[in-house]
């Protein structure tokens, strides 16, 4: 317990020196944030990256995107005051401590090159992400840890940097390091969404986006399926799902990668997709892709492995969508989206009774499981979220609600069902209208075939085994946002039978997640 309370010391007074340090400001920002109807040069910068439609490829950063307040509703009969925000546009470091605060990005314009490179057709971004957790109760023992990405992306908008229509060239490149806690719960999925794929540098995304026409998109290169199928839908510029730290929510229902050789952040794969809008809006969406199946693609030494060597098979998803509603969730018919999907993976693998050993069954008892391969895995997805209401008073608050349910093919999958659901209320209070608070959940049910084997090798007298059954977690957590840029994610988690099985005493985990965008 010395350790653990050092640790969490350690945390504690780096929260409080943050708070310290930027709880005197931020009223103050807030009140003098842009009239109604007026937007800044940082919120235009801003609007040019964040701005997408259904079907867009969204990375897990979307969670720490900047959310300037686009809307600030004026009492009747006062005129809105004049602009109160000076920009960086015509120097590299911000004029006042307000207009540092209030800046959509913590290094701003650069004194004005940032807005320039991007006109000229160059964005370049850049992040922070840290996931800290510990467990003061439950699970096998008692630990705290610490993981964060560093990640850097450069886009080019060909068209405008040649005049020829030639679409988008994608570059991200990530750096993780740090430890997961799952390991020492044990959890089937990791509570730190920004932990795992190997923690080392490297490239997350190199790719071709073209957008044919307004009926048919392609991306192909070095890209990731999480970014592009049973993603998360954006709600004021943010992915809906990583308003969460559990990586069982956060980038995409964990169990679809769990089952199959889905390919999810950081990690990039050789593959392609199309996707086709009917109606020549965001609407209807028809999605098809391929992507190569690499299990040692996760290795550290592999973060910039850029061939097929060590494919085992190709992963080929299909979406439908249909979405309705405003384009920035602040004004117009409330956002709706429905998606329906599946997979099929061409690979070869062993079928489920080869995960035995997630379950902590003794070595000697695996050789009596009946594994045996199997060529060819299925699966699906049904997705729906909804904006439920936005606050007549204040268009920048509102609540939004997310659920889905993934099933996955019985011969080879460990949760063969999962379901995930979540509410996030944005502008907690009155003069607070950029902070969330979240409540989310995920239900894990372990393949019953696992269950029935367990019971059959518990009643033949088998010592050390423990049933399999299922793993489900909730979690709470509050999003501060003090400015544009940066976000502090204080929460908790409850994990019920960690690890799949009644083994261990249930966890309860305090979160501490910050997010940069630079």
């Amino acid at each position: 317990m010395g350790k653990l309370g050092q640790d969490w010391t350690k945390t504690l007074w780096t929260a409080c020196a943050m708070t310290a340090l930027l709880s005197g400001f931020t009223n103050a920002a807030y009140a003098q944030t842009t009239p109604a109807g007026v937007v800044d040069g940082h919120q235009k910068a801003a609007a040019r990256t964040s701005t997408a439609t259904m079907g867009t490829p969204q990375i897990r950063t979307k969670s720490i995107s900047p959310v300037p307040q686009l809307v600030k509703p004026t009492p009747k009969g006062v005129e809105p005051a004049a602009t109160t925000s000076d920009t960086t546009e015509n120097r590299f470091f911000p004029a006042s401590f307000h207009d540092w605060l209030t800046q959509s990005t913590m290094t701003g314009d650069w004194g004005g090159w940032r807005t320039w490179l991007t006109d000229k057709g160059i964005n370049i971004g850049g992040h922070y992400l840290e996931d800290s957790a510990g467990n003061p109760m439950g699970g096998k023992t008692k630990a705290v840890r610490y993981a964060d990405e560093f990640g850097i992306n450069v886009d080019f908008n060909l068209k405008k940097l040649t005049g020829l229509n030639l679409g988008m060239f994608h570059t991200l490149i990530t750096a993780r390091q740090g430890l997961g806690i799952g390991a020492t719960l044990p959890a089937l999925d990791s509570p730190q969404q920004i932990f795992g794929s190997g923690e080392t540098v490297r490239l997350t995304r190199l790719s071709w986006e073209m957008p044919w026409n307004r009926y048919v998109s392609t991306e192909v290169g070095e890209i990731n399926t999480e970014n592009d199928f049973e993603q998360s839908s954006i709600y004021w510029g943010m992915s809906q799902y990583c308003q969460f730290e559990s990586n069982a929510i956060c980038g995409m229902p964990q169990s679809i990668a769990m089952n199959s050789g889905y390919g999810w952040y950081p990690t990039a794969h050789p593959g392609a997709w199309v996707k086709f809008y009917p109606a020549g809006n965001d609407h209807y969406l028809v999605q098809f892709g391929a992507y190569s199946i690499d299990p040692t693609i996760s290795n550290t030494h592999n973060g910039w492995k850029l061939n097929l060597h060590d494919a085992i098979g190709t992963y080929i998803p299909f979406q439908l969508g249909w979405h309705q509603g405003g384009k920035d969730d602040y004004s117009g018919p409330l956002q709706t989206n429905v998606k329906i999907g599946g997979y099929w993976d061409t690979s070869e693998v062993s079928d489920v009774y080869s995960k035995l050993s997630m379950f902590s069954v003794p070595a000697e008892y695996l050789l009596s499981a009946p594994t045996q391969k199997v060529r060819g895995r299925f699966g699906g997805w049904f997705q729906f979220d909804r904006m439920l209401e936005r606050d007549a008073a204040d268009p920048n608050r509102g609540t939004t609600l997310f659920t889905s349910f993934t099933w996955g093919d019985p011969r080879t999958s460990v949760a063969p069902y999962f379901i995930t659901w979540g509410v996030t209320r944005k502008g907690t209070f009155r003069n607070r209208p950029n902070d969330t608070i979240s409540l989310g959940m995920k239900m894990l049910w372990v393949n019953p075939k696992l269950t029935i084997w367990a019971r059959q090798m518990q009643s033949s007298g088998a010592q050390g085994i423990n049933k399999p059954s299922g793993e489900h977690a909730i979690e709470l957590n509050y999003g501060w946002r003090p400015t544009p840029w940066l976000v502090i994610r204080p929460g908790a988690q409850y994990i019920w039978s960690t690890g799949g099985t009644n083994r261990y005493k249930n966890p309860l985990l305090l979160d501490f997640e910050t997010g940069i965008t630079f």
